[in-house]
């Protein structure tokens, strides 16, 4: 095993209510003894003087000392575990104060639980806690006794540092940490604003929302009172290969030169882009003051540096600097009602701030969404026992990485359990794949009951990323037909058909209709024709093999089916001829 539990005797108070006591065994799990790297939101994870903490030992002595001791804090540190409990208690100690005057103990010094539902939706789970020279945190009544594995964030204090920490679940219960994701992360550098104060609870912080709505790792170097673009930090960041990073420092300069201000900017953005070229960086405007109709100095205050940042902006991008891009402070959306003292968001900033994030990044990450689900990506869990989407997933990744796809079929589990790597439990078409495509460098991006917003999802995370492949054969939607509209499925196609030609601008597109499903097979008539116009427009090529699979009298022929939806031997043996012939004469 890559990770280590023990098992402990405890007592634990029955109910709030109640002295009686009961004796239960518990699995106790230390994430700092595990094998397995574990802690999301770490730049430098096995390079940290102590276990938790966001900068490289290295680090100390580099940076100035008051940005090395709030390094020392866990804000945007985050780990993810899969358990099917009812019962999740966590135990923890931290170094310093437990609140502070402007923000709760909930916040400074607090954990928060997340999970995701079988479809990806996220959830929240609120927690009785006591505080103390050892915190606990108790969540109740998460599953039912059945329920299979959840999948759980835990974030960790934003303006504290952990000594340890410890996860309890009941001694029958499953539990299995989950590894780091293989995405690159966003990179956030900034100011108190940015490590999550006045945030009541970590999850709320900006950082840990956008996390949750762009579903993909964000590092948090927010450092209160002293994010300043400084050339020490600025070199760290370049060490890490982010996917994006964001410079929110503003707020802590506004009491230098307009000169020296420009000066920052400019010089972060060029050692950024010398040391990482191609990387999107995002600038951010200071997001002003609550007060300002009271104070007219302190809208002074804000609008020097947002000037100076838009003249410095304009002036890189006349030198032909490109990548570059700005978060204005209308944008963000700041009002009266959206902060604590005034400089600080309260929860509604934070949100203000996730929103126009989530919004911007979305552009240069060229991930739109449409209005209905299946245009909004996410993930799934709702396969058999045994089987991992996301491992699934990084194998998808690993293979494009090791041998670049030429021939790329994306689906759901009809394609997943045809054959070809990376492997599946069940193959059922492995004459016919290897008749048809193996000369062709094929891969198989079928995952077990996909929708289009699943494929979306892997599209816009990474799936396609890295290499050229001559030629894609979309076959999906056939799980969307209990939850949506023919309507609704077919927008859903159109932003997924956007997403792989953005990603894939010279390989050719075969979208296959859906194929014939048992008792559903007037309505699959109906919803081809509806693909067949969406890949009309969008210039890709379509084609329906239904007609193969269906009888005299319109209906399914169960011979070349195992269930009436997936094929058999036989059913895969006509549809990789059809398939075969489109994509050679493409």
């Amino acid at each position: 095993m890559n990770h280590k539990l023990t098992y402990i005797a405890l007592l634990l108070i029955l109910t709030q209510f109640s002295f009686a006591q009961d004796k239960a065994k518990y699995k106790v799990w230390n994430p700092a003894n595990d094998t397995l790297t574990v802690l999301e939101g770490q730049g430098w994870p096995k390079k940290v003087k102590d276990y938790y903490d966001r900068l490289p030992a290295k680090a100390e002595g580099l940076v100035r000392s008051d940005v090395w001791n709030l390094s020392k804090n866990n804000a945007g540190v985050n780990l993810r575990f899969r358990t099917n409990s009812n019962q999740i208690i966590v135990k923890y100690a931290v170094k310093g104060s437990l609140q502070m005057s402007h923000m709760p103990a909930t916040g400074v010094s607090g954990v928060d639980l997340y999970a995701k539902d079988r479809d990806g939706k996220w959830l929240w789970s609120s927690g009785s806690f006591s505080f103390g020279d050892t915190i606990t945190y108790r969540f109740n009544n998460l599953a039912e006794a059945n329920d299979p594995d959840r999948e759980y964030t835990l974030y960790l204090p934003l303006c504290n540092s952990l000594k340890w920490l410890e996860i309890y679940v009941p001694n029958e219960k499953s539990f299995a940490p989950m590894p780091l994701h293989r995405e690159k992360p966003i990179v956030v550098y900034g100011t108190s604003i940015a490590q999550g104060a006045c945030a009541t609870r970590p999850g709320l912080a900006w950082t840990s929302i956008l996390q949750r709505k762009l579903d993909q790792p964000v590092i948090n170097l927010g450092f209160s009172g002293n994010g300043r673009l400084e050339k020490e930090l600025i070199d760290l960041l370049t060490e890490i290969d982010a996917k994006l990073y964001v410079l929110d420092c503003l707020p802590n300069l506004t009491g230098i030169s307009k000169e020296d201000l420009m000066n920052r900017i400019e010089t972060s953005v060029l050692e950024l882009q010398n040391k990482r070229p191609g990387v999107p960086i995002l600038l951010t405007e200071h997001d002003g003051y609550t007060d300002e109709l009271i104070s007219p100095k302190r809208k002074t205050e804000y609008e020097k540096p947002n000037l100076a940042l838009n003249e410095t902006f304009k002036k890189l991008q006349e030198k032909g600097i490109k990548n570059i891009y700005l978060l204005s402070k209308n944008e963000i959306g700041q009002d009266i009602e959206s902060m604590v003292d005034g400089v600080h968001p309260n929860d509604l900033g934070m949100m203000n701030y996730a929103n126009a994030y989530e919004k911007i990044i979305k552009k240069i990450l060229n991930q739109p969404e449409g209005n209905v689900n299946t245009a909004k990506p996410i993930t799934q869990y709702r396969e058999l026992p045994g089987y991992d989407w996301e491992k699934r997933h990084n194998q998808v990744l690993m293979r494009n990485k090791i041998n670049p796809p030429q021939l790329v079929f994306m689906g759901n589990s009809i394609t997943h359990f045809w054959a070809g790597e990376p492997l599946a439990h069940t193959a059922r078409g492995t004459e016919s794949w290897d008749k048809y495509f193996k000369d062709k460098n094929p891969i198989n991006m079928g995952f077990g009951w996909d929708r289009i917003e699943n494929v979306l999802w892997r599209v816009y995370h990474r799936e396609l990323d890295g290499f050229a492949a001559k030629q894609i054969v979309l076959m999906i939607g056939t799980n969307n037909l209990q939850f949506n509209s023919d309507e609704e499925i077919a927008d859903g196609l159109r932003v997924l058909i956007q997403g792989i030609k953005a990603r894939q601008p010279e390989a050719k597109i075969f979208v296959l209709g859906v194929l014939p499903r048992k008792e559903m097979e007037p309505r699959i008539v109906k919803l081809n024709l509806l693909y067949a116009k969406v890949a009309q427009s969008l210039k890709v090529k379509y084609a329906d093999a239904g007609n193969l699979f269906l009888n005299n009298t319109k209906k399914v022929n169960e011979t070349l089916f195992t269930d009436g939806l997936h094929p058999n031997a036989q059913g895969y043996e006509k549809l990789g001829a059809f398939i075969n012939k489109q994509i050679t004469n493409n």
